[in-house]
């Protein structure tokens, strides 16, 4: 899951530069608005819906596989 996690974030950020220990600190391009598009991309990739607070939580690669793993 993992795996599938970074690779959505790299396709969506444009950047090569994602691992897990990446984040929004660290990522200059995981801004709000791309922040919207990570979602939009994971809900499409794992059929899930993710609510208002578990996006807010979504600040790290581990916090994504977290709450996605909670979901499965």
């Amino acid at each position: 899951m993992e795996e599938k996690i970074i690779g959505i974030l790299k396709e969506t950020l444009e950047t090569p530069s994602i691992n897990a220990d990446s984040n929004q600190q660290n990522t200059e391009k995981w801004d709000s608005l791309n922040q919207l598009n990570i979602v939009v991309a994971l809900e499409d990739a794992f059929d899930v819906t993710l609510e208002p607070e578990e996006i807010a939580e979504m600040k790290s690669v581990t916090d994504i596989v977290r709450i996605l793993s909670a979901k499965k």
